[in-house]
C-alpha cells in the first residue's frame, strides 16, 4: 500500500486515487452492543494500528465488510432487512438501533475509537442480500434481497448516519452486480447480483430505467426509478400524501420512513406533531422527512404514487415540516 502510494505520489494523483483496503468483520472481537467493539487482540497492535496511521497520513479510509445477512436469524430479520422493529438497545450508551447495519458500523466505530482513530472515515466496501439459497436460511428470497440492498441505497445517503455517527452518508459498494452461476459452495453464494448473468434484472431497487423494468419483485414500498433528466424543483416545497391515497397504504409509508431510521419522534404521543392522531397526518410527515432527507427529488416523493410534492407548508402550531 505504501509503494503504491509512493507511485501515485510521483505522478501527482494521490489527492485523487486512495489506497486502501477492505476488512470482514473478522476483525472485531467484540461488536455486540456496538459500544464494546474492538479489534482482535495482536491484530490490532501489529496490523492495524500501522495501517489506521497510513490512512490517516493519506486521508484515505477504512473499508470493511458488513454483512447482516451472515448475522441474523428468524427472529432478528426485520432488524436485519431496515423492517419496522422492536429495535435494539446498546445499555451502556443508551442508544437505540434499528437496523443491523448500523450496529455493525458502529460496533467498528467503537473499534477505531479504541485505538484512537476516528477521523479516519468508513467506507463499506462490500455488502449485500442473497436472492436464493438453501432450505436452512432465512430471507434467502428476492424480495427479502430487494429489500434489503432497496434500503440499504437510502439509508446510507440520506444523511441520518448512525447513532454513534449521526448526520453522515456512507460510500458503499454493493455485492454484486451479477449473480455467480458458476461459483462453487452453498447456493446463496451464487445469488448475491442484481442481474443474472443473461443480463435480465433479479429485481428492482429503485434504479433501473424505465424500458428495462420488468415484473420482477421490488423493495415495498419503493419510490420509482428516477427519470434520466428528473424535473427540478423549488427549494421551497414538501412532500404530501394525495387526497386519492389509502390508508393501507399510508401506514406503509410510515412504517417504512421510520423503518430506515428517520426521526419520527415527532408523530409519536407527546411529540408536536402526533396530533391530529391520524395515519394520514402522520404519513405527511414522515413521508416530507424523507423528501427532504433525500434532496427534494420529484421522484422521491413518489411512494407507489401515494405522494405529491407541494409548494403550500403543511407545518402548523409547534410542528415544523
Amino acid at each position: 500500500m505504501q509503494n503504491l502510494h509512493t507511485a501515485l505520489a510521483g505522478a501527482s494523483l494521490d489527492r485523487r486515487i486512495k489506497v486502501s483496503t477492505p476488512h470482514s468483520l473478522g476483525i472485531l472481537s467484540s461488536s455486540s452492543p456496538p459500544s464494546t467493539g474492538k479489534f482482535r487482540k495482536g491484530y490490532d497492535d501489529a496490523v492495524l494500528k500501522p495501517l489506521l496511521n497510513f490512512l490517516r497520513a493519506t486521508e484515505s479510509p477504512f473499508m470493511i465488510n458488513p454483512y447482516p445477512f451472515f448475522g441474523c436469524s428468524a427472529e432478528t430479520l426485520d432488524y436485519a432487512l431496515f423492517r419496522p422493529n422492536s429495535g435494539v438497545l446498546d445499555e451502556n450508551t443508551q442508544l437505540m438501533y434499528n437496523n443491523m447495519l448500523d450496529a455493525q458500523l458502529d460496533a467498528t466505530f467503537s473499534a477505531m475509537k479504541l485505538v484512537g482513530f476516528t477521523d479516519v472515515d468508513i467506507v463499506i466496501a462490500e455488502t449485500g442480500w442473497p436472492s436464493a439459497g438453501d432450505p436452512s436460511q432465512v430471507g434467502v428470497d428476492a424480495r427479502s434481497a430487494a429489500q434489503y440492498n432497496g434500503n440499504l441505497l437510502r439509508h446510507v445517503t440520506s444523511g441520518i448516519g448512525t447513532p454513534l455517527m449521526p448526520n453522515r452518508t456512507f460510500e458503499a459498494y454493493m455485492f454484486a452486480l451479477f449473480n455467480e452461476n458458476r461459483k462453487p459452495g452453498p447456493v446463496s453464494e451464487r445469488n448475491f447480483g442484481l442481474f443474472q448473468p443473461d443480463l435480465t434484472p433479479v429485481y428492482e431497487i429503485g434504479i433501473l430505467r424505465p424500458t428495462a423494468r420488468t415484473s420482477v419483485p421490488a423493495a415495498n414500498p419503493t419510490p420509482v426509478a428516477s427519470p434520466i433528466n428528473p424535473v427540478p424543483v423549488k427549494s421551497k416545497s414538501w412532500c404530501v400524501p394525495k387526497s386519492s391515497a389509502e390508508q393501507d397504504d399510508l401506514q406503509k409509508d410510515i412504517d417504512y420512513v421510520c423503518g430506515l431510521g428517520v426521526d419520527c419522534r415527532p408523530i409519536q404521543e407527546s411529540g408536536p406533531c402526533f396530533f391530529p392522531g391520524t395515519v394520514r397526518a402522520h404519513a405527511a410527515y414522515a413521508m416530507n422527512m424523507y423528501y427532504q432527507a433525500m434532496g427534494q427529488n420529484t421522484y422521491d416523493c413518489d411512494f407507489k404514487h401515494t405522494g405529491a410534492v407541494t409548494t403550500i407548508d403543511p407545518s402548523y402550531g409547534n410542528c415544523k415540516y
